[in-house]
Protein backbone atom coordinates (compact mmCIF):
# COMPACT_ATOMS: atom_id res chain seq x y z
CA UNK A 1 0.00 0.00 0.00
CA UNK A 2 1.36 3.66 -0.90
CA UNK A 3 2.40 5.89 1.88
CA UNK A 4 3.58 9.26 1.77
CA UNK A 5 6.64 10.13 4.50
CA UNK A 6 8.19 12.98 5.93
CA UNK A 7 11.65 13.87 6.89
CA UNK A 8 11.01 14.86 10.32
CA UNK A 9 14.19 16.07 12.17
CA UNK A 10 14.41 17.55 15.74
CA UNK A 11 17.99 19.04 16.50
CA UNK A 12 18.90 22.35 17.26
CA UNK A 13 21.77 24.46 18.80
CA UNK A 14 22.22 27.65 21.09
CA UNK A 15 22.47 30.89 19.04
CA UNK A 16 22.54 34.28 20.49
CA UNK A 17 19.45 36.81 20.09
CA UNK A 18 19.78 40.62 19.16
CA UNK A 19 17.63 42.61 20.66
CA UNK A 20 16.16 45.80 18.81
CA UNK A 21 13.06 47.47 19.87
CA UNK A 22 11.96 50.76 19.30
CA UNK A 23 9.30 52.36 21.45
CA UNK A 24 7.45 55.52 19.95
CA UNK A 25 5.99 57.76 21.83
CA UNK A 26 2.74 58.53 21.76
CA UNK A 27 0.83 60.85 23.45
CA UNK A 28 -3.26 61.79 23.62
CA UNK A 29 -5.42 64.78 24.89
CA UNK A 30 -8.56 64.26 27.09
CA UNK A 31 -11.22 66.70 26.35
CA UNK A 32 -13.57 67.00 29.60
CA UNK A 33 -16.69 67.96 29.50
CA UNK A 34 -19.51 69.99 31.94
CA UNK A 35 -22.84 69.00 32.54
CA UNK A 36 -25.15 71.55 31.51
CA UNK A 37 -28.91 72.66 31.42
CA UNK A 38 -31.19 75.63 30.92
CA UNK A 39 -29.31 78.77 32.75
CA UNK A 40 -26.48 76.27 33.28
CA UNK A 41 -22.84 78.12 33.29
CA UNK A 42 -22.20 74.16 32.37
CA UNK A 43 -20.15 73.22 35.56
CA UNK A 44 -21.44 70.55 37.67
CA UNK A 45 -23.04 72.10 41.27
CA UNK A 46 -20.79 71.55 44.06
CA UNK A 47 -19.72 68.70 45.30
CA UNK A 48 -21.33 66.66 42.48
CA UNK A 49 -19.04 64.85 39.89
CA UNK A 50 -20.03 64.14 36.26
CA UNK A 51 -21.04 60.66 35.18
CA UNK A 52 -17.62 58.78 34.58
CA UNK A 53 -16.73 58.56 30.64
CA UNK A 54 -15.89 55.42 29.13
CA UNK A 55 -12.51 55.44 27.11
CA UNK A 56 -13.57 56.60 23.25
CA UNK A 57 -11.73 54.09 20.41
CA UNK A 58 -8.83 55.87 20.18
CA UNK A 59 -7.95 55.61 23.82
CA UNK A 60 -8.36 52.08 23.79
CA UNK A 61 -6.17 51.69 20.80
CA UNK A 62 -3.36 53.75 21.65
CA UNK A 63 -3.31 51.96 25.45
CA UNK A 64 -3.75 48.42 23.12
CA UNK A 65 -0.36 49.55 21.30
CA UNK A 66 1.37 50.48 24.58
CA UNK A 67 0.71 47.24 25.92
CA UNK A 68 2.06 45.84 22.77
CA UNK A 69 4.99 47.22 22.68
CA UNK A 70 5.88 46.90 26.59
CA UNK A 71 4.84 43.24 25.84
CA UNK A 72 7.52 42.37 22.94
CA UNK A 73 10.19 44.27 24.68
CA UNK A 74 9.06 42.17 27.91
CA UNK A 75 9.85 39.18 25.32
CA UNK A 76 12.70 40.39 23.77
CA UNK A 77 10.92 40.67 20.26
CA UNK A 78 12.41 42.61 17.28
CA UNK A 79 8.86 44.44 16.96
CA UNK A 80 5.89 44.22 17.64
CA UNK A 81 3.93 41.35 15.92
CA UNK A 82 1.73 41.86 12.67
CA UNK A 83 -2.72 41.17 13.65
CA UNK A 84 -3.98 38.77 11.23
CA UNK A 85 -6.75 40.36 9.30
CA UNK A 86 -10.45 38.96 9.94
CA UNK A 87 -10.77 35.40 8.68
CA UNK A 88 -13.20 34.79 5.51
CA UNK A 89 -16.89 34.42 5.71
CA UNK A 90 -16.26 31.78 2.94
CA UNK A 91 -13.96 29.44 4.09
CA UNK A 92 -11.38 28.38 1.37
CA UNK A 93 -12.11 25.20 -0.38
CA UNK A 94 -9.22 22.59 1.04
CA UNK A 95 -7.89 19.85 -1.07
CA UNK A 96 -4.60 17.11 -0.88
CA UNK A 97 -1.82 18.79 -2.18
CA UNK A 98 -0.87 17.27 -5.07
CA UNK A 99 1.88 14.56 -5.02
CA UNK A 100 0.08 13.61 -1.25
CA UNK A 101 -2.91 11.99 -2.41
CA UNK A 102 -4.29 8.24 -1.54
CA UNK A 103 -5.70 5.81 -3.59
CA UNK A 104 -9.53 7.08 -3.74
CA UNK A 105 -8.76 10.17 -2.11
CA UNK A 106 -11.49 12.06 -3.41
CA UNK A 107 -14.05 9.05 -4.56
CA UNK A 108 -14.12 8.24 -0.54
CA UNK A 109 -14.10 11.76 0.37
CA UNK A 110 -10.95 11.07 3.05
CA UNK A 111 -9.48 13.71 5.05
CA UNK A 112 -7.11 15.75 2.93
CA UNK A 113 -3.55 16.14 3.54
CA UNK A 114 -2.29 20.00 2.81
CA UNK A 115 0.51 22.11 3.65
CA UNK A 116 -0.73 25.44 3.10
CA UNK A 117 -4.38 26.98 3.12
CA UNK A 118 -5.50 28.73 -0.16
CA UNK A 119 -5.82 32.53 0.54
CA UNK A 120 -4.39 35.79 -0.44
CA UNK A 121 -3.90 37.26 2.79
CA UNK A 122 0.03 37.42 3.92
CA UNK A 123 -0.26 35.12 6.58
CA UNK A 124 1.17 31.93 8.05
CA UNK A 125 -0.34 29.15 10.99
CA UNK A 126 1.54 28.35 13.84
CA UNK A 127 1.20 24.63 15.18
CA UNK A 128 2.66 22.89 17.82
CA UNK A 129 3.01 19.27 18.15
CA UNK A 130 3.56 16.43 20.98
CA UNK A 131 3.06 17.94 24.25
CA UNK A 132 6.32 17.31 26.15
CA UNK A 133 7.79 20.28 27.29
CA UNK A 134 4.95 22.22 29.40
CA UNK A 135 6.53 25.61 29.99
CA UNK A 136 3.90 28.28 31.61
CA UNK A 137 6.20 31.14 30.12
CA UNK A 138 5.04 29.96 27.02
CA UNK A 139 1.48 30.52 27.81
CA UNK A 140 2.22 33.49 29.25
CA UNK A 141 4.19 34.82 26.11
CA UNK A 142 2.07 33.75 23.84
CA UNK A 143 -1.01 35.54 25.57
CA UNK A 144 0.20 38.57 25.93
CA UNK A 145 1.40 38.90 22.70
CA UNK A 146 -2.14 37.68 21.41
CA UNK A 147 -0.62 34.82 19.09
CA UNK A 148 -2.71 31.96 17.88
CA UNK A 149 -1.62 28.84 17.29
CA UNK A 150 -2.90 25.03 17.30
CA UNK A 151 -1.67 22.13 19.35
CA UNK A 152 -1.29 18.52 18.21
CA UNK A 153 -1.57 16.18 21.25
CA UNK A 154 0.07 12.68 21.89
CA UNK A 155 -1.59 11.30 24.85
CA UNK A 156 1.08 9.50 26.33
CA UNK A 157 2.97 13.12 26.50
CA UNK A 158 0.13 14.95 27.97
CA UNK A 159 -1.38 12.29 30.25
CA UNK A 160 0.36 13.43 33.41
CA UNK A 161 -0.76 17.49 32.83
CA UNK A 162 -3.89 17.49 30.81
CA UNK A 163 -4.63 20.88 32.86
CA UNK A 164 -1.59 22.89 31.39
CA UNK A 165 -3.46 22.34 27.77
CA UNK A 166 -6.38 22.88 29.40
CA UNK A 167 -5.24 26.59 30.07
CA UNK A 168 -4.11 26.93 26.75
CA UNK A 169 -7.41 25.91 25.41
CA UNK A 170 -8.63 28.94 27.99
CA UNK A 171 -7.02 31.14 25.98
CA UNK A 172 -8.64 30.61 22.64
CA UNK A 173 -5.86 27.89 21.15
CA UNK A 174 -7.06 24.76 19.55
CA UNK A 175 -6.25 21.39 21.04
CA UNK A 176 -6.39 18.06 18.06
CA UNK A 177 -5.38 14.74 17.49
CA UNK A 178 -2.03 13.69 17.31
CA UNK A 179 -2.62 10.20 18.36
CA UNK A 180 -2.35 8.14 21.63
CA UNK A 181 1.56 6.76 21.29
CA UNK A 182 2.69 8.31 18.41
CA UNK A 183 3.34 5.72 15.92
CA UNK A 184 4.91 5.24 12.44
CA UNK A 185 0.95 5.08 11.47
CA UNK A 186 1.47 3.01 7.96
CA UNK A 187 3.59 0.32 9.73
CA UNK A 188 0.41 -0.48 11.52
CA UNK A 189 -3.22 -1.99 10.33
CA UNK A 190 -6.05 -0.32 9.67
CA UNK A 191 -7.78 -1.27 13.18
CA UNK A 192 -4.41 -0.70 15.22
CA UNK A 193 -4.44 3.11 13.52
CA UNK A 194 -8.32 3.24 14.11
CA UNK A 195 -7.76 2.51 17.85
CA UNK A 196 -4.85 4.54 18.12
CA UNK A 197 -6.97 7.73 16.51
CA UNK A 198 -10.37 7.43 17.73
CA UNK A 199 -8.91 6.41 21.07
CA UNK A 200 -6.94 9.74 21.10
CA UNK A 201 -10.75 11.32 20.47
CA UNK A 202 -12.04 9.75 23.43
CA UNK A 203 -9.04 11.17 25.05
CA UNK A 204 -9.85 14.68 24.28
CA UNK A 205 -13.45 14.73 24.40
CA UNK A 206 -12.91 13.65 27.85
CA UNK A 207 -10.55 15.91 28.69
CA UNK A 208 -11.18 19.09 26.72
CA UNK A 209 -15.24 18.92 25.70
CA UNK A 210 -14.49 18.22 21.99
CA UNK A 211 -14.05 15.58 19.45
CA UNK A 212 -11.61 17.36 16.44
CA UNK A 213 -11.97 17.41 13.34
CA UNK A 214 -8.43 17.67 12.23
CA UNK A 215 -5.36 15.04 13.00
CA UNK A 216 -2.15 15.61 12.25
CA UNK A 217 -0.17 12.22 11.70
CA UNK A 218 3.19 11.34 13.54
CA UNK A 219 6.18 12.26 11.37
CA UNK A 220 3.51 14.03 8.90
CA UNK A 221 3.71 10.00 7.67
CA UNK A 222 0.39 8.38 6.25
CA UNK A 223 -1.20 5.53 4.21
CA UNK A 224 -5.06 5.30 2.64
CA UNK A 225 -5.69 3.39 5.86
CA UNK A 226 -4.72 6.04 7.82
CA UNK A 227 -7.00 8.04 6.33
CA UNK A 228 -10.22 5.98 6.30
CA UNK A 229 -9.64 5.41 10.29
CA UNK A 230 -9.08 8.73 10.14
CA UNK A 231 -12.70 9.92 8.90
CA UNK A 232 -13.92 7.64 10.65
CA UNK A 233 -13.21 8.75 13.83
CA UNK A 234 -14.36 11.73 12.52
CA UNK A 235 -11.56 13.88 11.38
CA UNK A 236 -11.91 16.11 8.13
CA UNK A 237 -8.58 17.80 8.00
CA UNK A 238 -4.99 16.13 8.08
CA UNK A 239 -2.60 19.49 7.78
CA UNK A 240 1.20 18.63 8.07
CA UNK A 241 3.42 21.79 7.45
CA UNK A 242 5.72 23.31 5.19
CA UNK A 243 8.43 24.96 7.89
CA UNK A 244 9.62 23.63 10.74
CA UNK A 245 11.32 26.14 13.27
CA UNK A 246 13.91 25.15 16.04
CA UNK A 247 15.73 27.08 18.22
CA UNK A 248 18.59 27.52 16.18
CA UNK A 249 17.17 27.35 12.22
CA UNK A 250 14.57 26.50 9.98
CA UNK A 251 14.10 24.19 8.00
CA UNK A 252 12.05 24.32 4.63
CA UNK A 253 9.98 21.98 2.03
CA UNK A 254 10.18 24.06 -0.80
CA UNK A 255 14.01 24.68 -2.52
CA UNK A 256 13.47 28.09 -2.34
CA UNK A 257 13.36 28.14 1.28
CA UNK A 258 11.21 30.74 1.87
CA UNK A 259 7.63 31.34 3.49
CA UNK A 260 4.33 31.49 0.95
CA UNK A 261 0.92 32.85 2.04
CA UNK A 262 -0.88 30.23 4.14
CA UNK A 263 2.07 28.21 5.03
CA UNK A 264 1.68 25.92 7.72
CA UNK A 265 4.90 26.20 10.29
CA UNK A 266 5.38 23.34 12.50
CA UNK A 267 7.10 23.14 15.85
CA UNK A 268 7.44 21.42 18.98
CA UNK A 269 7.10 21.35 23.02
CA UNK A 270 10.23 20.61 23.34
CA UNK A 271 12.54 22.57 26.06
CA UNK A 272 16.15 22.09 27.12
CA UNK A 273 16.31 18.69 27.86
CA UNK A 274 15.93 18.70 23.90
CA UNK A 275 16.96 21.57 22.56
CA UNK A 276 19.68 24.36 23.32
CA UNK A 277 16.85 26.91 24.49
CA UNK A 278 13.27 27.61 25.57
CA UNK A 279 10.18 27.25 24.01
CA UNK A 280 10.05 31.11 24.32
CA UNK A 281 13.38 31.19 22.31
CA UNK A 282 12.07 28.94 19.67
CA UNK A 283 8.58 31.18 19.34
CA UNK A 284 11.29 34.54 19.23
CA UNK A 285 13.09 32.97 16.45
CA UNK A 286 9.91 32.32 14.82
CA UNK A 287 8.14 35.68 15.55
CA UNK A 288 10.91 38.06 14.43
CA UNK A 289 11.24 36.34 10.93
CA UNK A 290 7.66 35.93 10.08
CA UNK A 291 7.12 39.75 11.50
CA UNK A 292 10.23 40.88 9.58
CA UNK A 293 8.87 39.19 6.51
CA UNK A 294 5.63 41.29 6.70
CA UNK A 295 3.49 37.86 7.88
CA UNK A 296 0.71 38.07 10.72
CA UNK A 297 0.06 34.67 12.48
CA UNK A 298 -3.92 33.82 11.99
CA UNK A 299 -5.48 30.69 13.81
CA UNK A 300 -5.80 27.55 11.62
CA UNK A 301 -9.33 26.76 12.46
CA UNK A 302 -10.83 29.75 11.44
CA UNK A 303 -10.04 28.32 8.03
CA UNK A 304 -11.30 24.98 8.03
Amino acid sequence: MRHVGQNYKCRASSRSLAVRCSVAVLAAAAVLTGCSGPGSSGTAPAGQAGPPKAPDAASARLAEQRRMVAAARKWRLDRVPLTAPAPPKVKPRITARPGFQVDHQEDENLPPVFTTVPTDKKIVFLTIDDGAEKDPRFLSMMRELKVPYTAFLSDYLIKDDYGYFRTMQSYGNTVNNHTLTHPYLPGLSYEQQRQEICGMQDVMEKQYGKRPEVLRPPYGDYNQDTLRAAKSCGIKYAPIWNEEVFVDHWEYREDDRRLRKGDIVLTHFRGTDEWNGTMVDDMRRFLDKVTREGYAVARLEDYL
